[in-house]
C-alpha cells in the first residue's frame, strides 16, 4: 500500500513513493499524478513503476549530457552504460529521445562538420574518420561531407594563422603550412595551394 508521497528535495519534478512506509521508487509528476496515499499496487504494478522509473533516469541522465552540446546515437548510449543504466532502460529513453529529435544522427553530422568547419576545419576524410569514431553510420556520414570545399576549409585553417608566420622565408612559411595542414588530413596538393596563397597574401605585388 501507498503511505507517502513526497516531491524530491533535489528534483521539484520527482516524487517519492513509499511503500507500507519505506521508500521503494521515484516517479515523474504525471506519473504520481495517478497515485495516491492508501491505494494497493500489485506486484505487476510496482514492476512496472520500477521499470518506469529507471527510464526516466536515463533519460533525465542523456536530457544533462546533451545540456552542452548535441551528440551521436551511439555517445549517449555509451554515457548511460558507463553510468551503469540497464541495457532496456537505456534502449527506451534512446527511443524516446529520438522521437522528441533530441537525438538524431543526421543532424548531429550535419552540426559537427559545421562547427569544425567554422572552428577547427579539418579534411573530409578526417572527419569521417571523427564522426565513425563517435558511431555515426556511413550514409549520414556520406550526406554531411559530401559537398564540403576541402580547398577553403583548408584556407579557413591557416588564415587566422598568418599573423604568426609572417616573418617566416617563403620555404618555411610552405614546410610549416603544409605540416599543420597534414595533421589535419589534408592532402599535399591542398595544403601547398593553401601555403602559395599564403605566401601570396603576406607578399603582395603591384602585378596584375
Amino acid at each position: 500500500m501507498i503511505t507517502t508521497l513526497k516531491v524530491q528535495k533535489n528534483n521539484q519534478e520527482r516524487v517519492s513513493v513509499f511503500l507500507d512506509g519505506e521508500y521503494a521508487f521515484g516517479v515523474t509528476l504525471d506519473v504520481a499524478a495517478r497515485l495516491h496515499k492508501g491505494q494497493h499496487l500489485s506486484d505487476a504494478e510496482i514492476d512496472g513503476l520500477r521499470t518506469q522509473d529507471d527510464v526516466d533516469k536515463a533519460y533525465q541522465a542523456a536530457l544533462h549530457f546533451l545540456a552542452t552540446r548535441p551528440r551521436s546515437r551511439a555517445e549517449v548510449e555509451r554515457r548511460l552504460e558507463h553510468k551503469g543504466h540497464a541495457p532496456e532502460a537505456i534502449a527506451a529513453a534512446l527511443s524516446r529521445l529520438e522521437q522528441r529529435d533530441y537525438v538524431d544522427d543526421d543532424a548531429f553530422a550535419t552540426y559537427w562538420v559545421d562547427n569544425r568547419s567554422r572552428f577547427r576545419p579539418r579534411s573530409a576524410a578526417a572527419l569521417r574518420y571523427e564522426l565513425r569514431q563517435k558511431g555515426v553510420d556511413a550514409e549520414s556520414i556520406q550526406a554531411a561531407t559530401e559537398e564540403l570545399d576541402e580547398v577553403a576549409a583548408a584556407w579557413t585553417a591557416v588564415e587566422n594563422k598568418l599573423n604568426r608566420w609572417q616573418e617566416l622565408a617563403e620555404e618555411e612559411l610552405e614546410q610549416k603550412i603544409i605540416t599543420f595542414l597534414a595533421r589535419r588530413g589534408f592532402n599535399f596538393a591542398i595544403a601547398r595551394q593553401a601555403a602559395r596563397r599564403a605566401w601570396r597574401e603576406l607578399h603582395p605585388t603591384d602585378e596584375p
